[in-house]
């Protein structure tokens, strides 16, 4: 009995330890379920009149922070009892959003703010208020990606620079809750899960996993060197002694009649390739002088069909043996050539070694957006300093929703599609959109994209898509075996993006808002079903 009861005890106890540990790894965590007002400042800045509501989501009791009208610019923010610091072990940054009406052409995302000393006050929070990190969704024109920007101060020139995840996750295409999460760890790790399931992996200092790189390089071109006036790029050029042989006909036609050609036996000369249909009667209600003289509507001559021709008998073309085309000078290898000309690398005067990335804390949670969709509803934003806390969260909050969008789904496309055809479509697109993501693609990603979203609205082209798209991975592949021509290097200059204490430019950004304006009016590229 005694030892039962020591079991018992030591189960209550664990519990009990492993509750207060979740407690002690959760940092912040915004349900949502009471209203926002109090805990949430919304800004009063001009330019963002967008109403953010206190709403449930659609099908659900569970409430979340509603995006409630079109093209608008939101601005909220929410500031934490004291500054989250990143260096410290890891830390999951994770929320949920619903695109409850589809997302053509908006954001998404978050905005993890730093200090306010840092120069902004939370009734001004705007576009350029300076944060730590930006994660979550955006999608408008060429843009489909979950956001993921570090902003990183250069410790040589106090430039903050914006560090962008390179071949970041694509957006899902459906209209429902999904959850985003964010793990940074301390080998500088970051892991980026959509649904719990590890879309992409990165490492803060890897020159391939951000754009540009946090480390910057070690040397740089040198600016002020000057390419000498007598340095000569042409590998080849025109031999200057060349002569149009005197046989070259320029005149001469691509195509000429086949002499050789007889015209075969059986052809109907007079007899044309159309007749009149003599079925055809001249409507009742015709007027001559109104609608003009009836002719009868034409039809293939059936006499025809079975000879080997009608009409006029003519010979067929074939290719001229002394066409030639437009003579030209050959090229000649260039004995003066020296290549191709690149200014002489110097140590760059910002370059910096770095065992950890120098986060900035963060001491607020903002949304500033700028979207043309409405319904868009964010709900339990977390941080927290474990991932089981983080998936505890995904467990009991978000996939019990999910599952429940999930199969009302499933229910209304089988109501409108009993052949199954358009879900099986739809798991057809969200194969290629993960193609789409594989990294040594990403030159042709947004021609992929652009594929998938034709065959989206227009799903009788859904096998000529994928032709299309297999011919572009057929074609990457064989040029990672076979090689291609070479990319001559980038010069990339310098960021300019020097922070003054209370003004700090967000020109990726600014960027990206532009191309959302130029974007708004355009039709829309992808079906959110």
């Amino acid at each position: 009995m005694m030892g039962r009861f020591a079991l018992l005890l030591f189960l209550t106890f664990a519990s009990f330890q492993s509750l207060f540990a979740a407690d002690d790894d959760t940092v912040f965590y915004e349900s949502f379920d009471e209203p926002f007002d109090g805990r949430w400042i919304v800004s009063d800045k001009d330019d963002y009149k967008g109403v953010w509501k206190h709403s449930k989501s659609e099908g659900h009791d569970d409430y979340g922070l509603l995006v409630s009208e079109k093209a608008r610019k939101y601005a909220i923010v929410n500031e934490l009892d004291k500054p989250v610091i990143l260096k410290d072990g890891s830390t999951v940054l994770q929320f949920e959003t619903r695109l409850q009406n589809g997302l053509e052409c908006g954001g998404a995302y978050l905005k993890y703010l730093r200090p306010q000393e840092a120069g902004w006050m939370s009734k001004e929070f705007d576009n350029e208020s300076p944060y730590s990190i930006m994660f979550g969704p955006d999608k408008c024109g060429g843009t489909n990606k979950v956001h993921f920007i570090l902003k990183h101060k250069n410790p040589k020139s106090g430039e903050y620079i914006e560090h962008h995840l390179k071949y970041p996750p694509s957006v899902p295409s459906d209209k429902l809750t999904h959850v985003y999460t964010a793990i940074l760890k301390p080998d500088n790790d970051v892991k980026f899960l959509i649904d719990g399931e590890e879309k992409k992996k990165a490492n803060f200092l890897s020159a391939d996993d951000f754009e540009p790189p946090l480390i910057p390089a070690k040397t740089i071109p040198d600016p002020d060197d000057k390419k000498p006036e007598d340095w000569d790029e042409r590998a080849k050029f025109t031999d200057p002694n060349a002569v149009k042989p005197d046989d070259w006909d320029e005149d001469a036609p691509m195509e000429i009649e086949d002499e050789d050609a007889v015209k075969p036996e059986g052809w109907l000369d007079d007899e044309p390739e159309e007749i009149d249909d003599p079925e055809a009667t001249k409507p009742e209600d015709w007027d001559d002088e109104e609608d003009g003289e009836w002719e009868a509507p034409k039809i293939d001559n059936p006499k025809c069909e079975a000879a080997p021709g009608c009409g006029e008998w003519k010979r067929p073309m074939k290719m001229n043996p002394a066409y030639k085309g437009k003579w030209s000078a050959p090229l000649i290898d260039n004995p003066n050539y020296k290549g191709i000309w690149k200014p002489r690398e110097i140590p760059n005067p910002d370059y910096f070694e770095l065992d950890k990335p120098d986060f900035e804390p963060i001491a607020a949670i903002g949304i500033e957006i700028w979207t043309m969709q409405d319904g868009i509803l964010f709900d339990n934003i977390l941080i927290a300093k474990s991932e089981k806390v983080a998936e505890s969260y995904r467990e009991t909050a978000w996939k019990p929703k999910f599952e429940v969008e999930k199969e009302k789904q499933k229910v209304e496309e089988e109501a409108t599609d009993p052949d199954g055809l358009s879900g099986f479509q739809q798991k057809v697109f969200d194969v290629l959109y993960k193609v789409a993501d594989i990294p040594f693609l990403s030159e042709y990603k947004l021609q992929i994209l652009d594929l998938i979203e034709k065959a989206e609205t227009q799903p009788n082209i859904t096998i000529g898509s994928i032709v299309s798209i297999v011919v572009i991975i057929l074609t990457v592949f064989f040029k990672l075996i076979f090689g291609g021509k070479k990319k001559q290097p980038r010069v990339e200059k310098k960021p300019e993006a020097t922070e003054a204490s209370n003004n700090e430019s967000t020109s990726g950004e600014k960027a990206e808002e532009e191309e959302r304006e130029e974007n708004a009016a355009a039709p829309r590229r992808r079906r959110e079903t």
